[in-house]
């Protein structure tokens, strides 16, 4: 079994080979990794990860939060080698707001929320079919939920199956080409959205029963309650924030990804800045973020890296 510090070692490495830099924590966790050894510990566990988190003094409590994160994700990624790893709960040191953990669906999920979406009751009978099409854009294209509402129809071309996103984040514009099945769902929407809503006053490609382009704050509402029918978040749970989110998606669509080409032996390092671009992100460290943490995608990255050693690979 690998000592803490090769393991350490083998953590950068994976990292750093799906995408991001990582200087301060590689530097943080090896002074981790040297204070765990003075105590003669073998492995990680949560008393040594907080002792140490939490030496410095006359600091925030945020830095301790900080400390403590870069070693509970190296301890997520040891834990799969080594049973005996302990990883420090979650919220156990409040300190800054921190980033929500995506909910990264399963193929069965997502299917269970366009069912769900398909029995949305609404005047016109155009509800339904605006959440399905929705929800089936998001997960075939990874588009920010925002990039998704804001399309108009000038911007979905429908004859070649491309969209065409305007000045999304970062001020950049893209083109992102459509699968056929995508392309058809976006056709047989455009047929359902004439028939209910002739006289319809705005060029949104989305609109609401009122014919009025979808706003955010009901495609949140309206997902939210999709996913307590589904069973994804608890009956009792109504706060929007709390739960699976629109966004996750994207992270879904993401990780996917990566998983997809490490398992087709693809090199996920120069195919990244691919994906980075078809997101429209504007540095490929973006991209990392929506994986960083994924235990499956870890190994895989793992594996490979494994794989090109052996085989005198960089």
């Amino acid at each position: 079994m690998k000592t803490l510090s090769e393991a350490l070692t083998e953590y950068v490495a994976v990292r750093r080979a799906l995408g991001t830099q990582l200087r301060e924590p590689a530097v943080t966790l090896r002074h981790f990794v040297g204070f765990v050894e003075r105590q003669g510990a073998a492995c990680i566990t949560t008393d040594l990860a907080l002792r140490w988190a939490m030496a410095p003094v006359g600091v925030q409590r945020a830095t301790w939060t900080r400390r403590l994160t870069h070693v509970r994700r190296f301890a997520t990624w040891l834990h799969a080698h080594d049973p005996r790893t302990q990883i420090p709960p979650a919220r156990i040191l409040a300190g800054q707001r921190r980033r929500t953990q995506p909910h990264i669906f399963t193929d069965q999920e997502v299917t269970g929320l366009i069912t769900a979406a398909r029995r949305l009751a609404s005047s016109k009978g155009l509800r339904a079919h605006t959440y399905t099409t929705l929800i089936g854009l998001l997960t075939t294209t990874g588009l920010r939920p925002g990039e998704a509402l804001t399309l108009e129809r000038a911007d979905v071309d429908l004859e070649h199956g491309i969209l065409f996103v305007r000045d999304s984040k970062f001020g950049k514009s893209r083109y992102v080409p459509l699968h056929e099945s995508t392309r058809a769902a976006l056709e047989a929407y455009a047929t359902q959205r004439a028939v209910r809503h002739v006289h319809a006053q705005t060029d949104a490609w989305f609109v609401s029963d009122r014919g009025r382009p979808l706003s955010g704050s009901a495609a949140r509402r309206t997902f939210a309650h999709l996913t307590r029918a589904v069973g994804l978040r608890p009956a009792t749970e109504r706060r929007v924030g709390r739960g699976p989110r629109l966004q996750d998606i994207r992270h879904t669509f993401t990780t996917r990804t990566l998983i997809e080409w490490y398992r087709a032996g693809r090199d996920v390092t120069r195919e990244l800045p691919i994906l980075s671009t078809y997101l429209g992100h504007s540095d490929v460290a973006h991209t990392y973020w929506y994986v960083a943490g994924i235990p499956e995608l870890l190994q895989l990255a793992t594996d490979d890296l494994n794989g090109r050693r052996a085989g005198g690979g960089a």
